[in-house]
């Protein structure tokens, strides 16, 4: 990356002042400028061109990337860096405004994760250790479990008085997850003398999660499923259960970077923009989660840029977000350097994340909160969004469902400053359940990515169908928003979908991409 250190940004590319590329664009075409028409051809000619196949030779180049690199692309490593290099390269190629912007983080990687109940019954339990913690010495600790009533209580492990004196002291609190952050309820753990903390999850699936930051981590943290924590906490209630312990984690400060291409014309008053994370977890190469939107964004992307006859009439923007996998740190950073003009030129933005997966739904944001699950509706012209992905994917007899548009993506940060956003997803640890088998195909009662954020995330874990279909929702997106904004204010019909909290995963209860509460 040193090599292109030279067009290293700081800032996010500055919007520029001049005369409208919309206004050039009409006096030059006259009465002959429609909208609407441009917008249709142009996204018929992109949904034709946009290919899965195509897409598919950028996911052998990610996969040969991480092969060369220690099997992984996380933000911070080379595999990262030769990620980002790529895309730049074909993105300066094609003819792109094209920068990068840098930004420091703490680097993190897991190195042992591991617990077991050495007594009465000797077995092992699957434990994720939660970003920002404490670690073990190597070899873990052995001490005593000392569970939390849950109850009916809301709030369980939050307060102090959940710790009964002396009761915590020199042992391992099993608390459930729910009502307040995960380090409140470690920290809270460590106050009470507790050594060490496992959450388990308060819903079905692995329990994925961030102490938040990297100055929280008080004791050694990880999470278990909601059935491992409940056959803990109910062994623990009939006496006592010693367990083996480890949790190491490595960190430090590095540098990152985004990848951000804009079309060289286009009325920057409307920008339109697009965006997925390139990075990885360290555990794996990353193919599905998220090389899949990054390689349907980047095919896309080399396909508006090939148009000749039609060019955008408003500025299309790309990006390719780092450190997503570590709390959306890539999109947070370029949002929070953006100026108030700047943030008003952004019309929209919509995201991809894990486009591919091998036991997919296809699942679209709730932007109009119509379901009624989870957070509430996105900024005003987030329903259109979804309403124009539906009506897309209805006219192709594609089904879908609602998945709940909670913001922990990296459409996040837009929703925080009022940017209409949305987007499509195919899931991640959450379980397909039978309905959703016969909607989409598929297998009741297993995850959507068996291979979620393991190194079996590899070029074969990826479903050619669903990448193809959302694909062409990133096409039809592309060339409808490059002439044609007007949908954005038309009147929706709420009609609620079959969704639910976990159906697309996204960061909720599907897809934990380090939640952290």
């Amino acid at each position: 990356m040193a090599g292109l250190a030279a067009v290293t940004l700081a800032t996010p590319l500055l919007l520029a002042a001049a005369p409208s590329a919309m206004a050039a664009r009409n006096q030059g075409q006259g009465h002959h400028h429609d909208p609407a028409k441009n917008a249709a051809k142009l996204a018929a000619k992109l949904v034709k061109s946009s290919d899965g196949k195509e897409a598919r030779s950028h996911l052998k180049k990610l996969q040969a990337i991480a092969d060369a690199n220690g099997g992984t692309r996380a933000a911070g490593t080379p595999g990262h860096d030769a990620s980002a290099e790529y895309v730049y390269k074909l993105m300066k190629k094609a003819g792109y405004k094209v920068s990068y912007q840098t930004f420091e983080f703490t680097y993190i990687e897991t190195l042992a994760e591991k617990l077991s109940v050495v007594s009465p019954a000797p077995r092992e339990v699957d434990i994720i250790a939660m970003s920002y913690t404490t670690s073990t010495p190597v070899g873990g600790i052995t001490a005593p479990l000392a569970a939390v009533p849950a109850g009916t209580d809301t709030t369980p492990g939050c307060e102090a008085a959940d710790y009964a004196a002396g009761t915590f002291t020199g042992r391992i609190a099993l608390v459930k997850r729910g009502g307040c952050p995960f380090a409140a309820k470690q920290a809270a753990a460590a106050d009470a003398g507790a050594v060490g903390a496992i959450i388990y999850n308060n819903t079905g699936g692995a329990l994925n999660g961030t102490l938040g930051d990297p100055t929280a981590g008080r004791i050694p943290t990880g999470g278990v499923t909601q059935a491992e924590g409940e056959a803990l906490a109910a062994q623990a209630a009939a006496g006592e259960v010693k367990v083996s312990f480890e949790i190491r984690q490595f960190n430090e400060k590095r540098e990152t970077d985004n990848v951000i291409a804009e079309t060289r014309g286009g009325d920057p008053a409307n920008t339109v923009m697009l965006g997925a994370h390139l990075d990885s977890v360290t555990a794996g190469p990353g193919i599905n989660d998220n090389g899949s939107g990054s390689a349907g964004l980047l095919e896309v992307a080399l396909e508006l840029a090939e148009e000749q006859r039609n060019k955008p009439a408003d500025k299309v923007r790309f990006a390719w977000w780092s450190a997503e996998e570590l709390g959306l740190l890539g999109s947070e950073d370029y949002v929070a350097k953006l100026t108030d003009a700047q943030k008003a030129q952004i019309k929209l933005y919509l995201n991809f994340d894990m486009i591919a997966s091998p036991n997919y739904g296809l699942f679209v944001y709730d932007g109009d909160d119509s379901d009624g699950v989870g957070a509430g509706p996105g900024p005003q012209g987030s329903a259109q969004l979804e309403r124009d992905i539906t009506d897309f994917m209805d006219r192709k007899g594609i089904p879908h469902e609602g998945t709940d548009f909670t913001g922990r993506s990296d459409y996040g940060p837009f929703i925080e400053v009022g940017i209409p956003s949305g987007g499509t997803f195919t899931g991640a640890e959450g379980v397909k359940t039978d309905a959703q088998a016969a909607k989409f195909g598929g297998t009741a009662g297993v995850a959507y990515d068996s291979c979620y954020h393991e190194a079996c995330d590899n070029i074969d874990n990826i479903d050619m169908k669903a990448f193809d279909v959302n694909i062409d929702v990133i096409a039809n997106a592309v060339g409808t928003y490059a002439h044609d904004l007007s949908s954005l204010t038309k009147p929706v019909t709420t009609v609620p979908t079959d969704g639910d909290a976990g159906s697309g995963g996204g960061l909720h209860d599907g897809h934990d991409h380090e939640v952290t509460e």
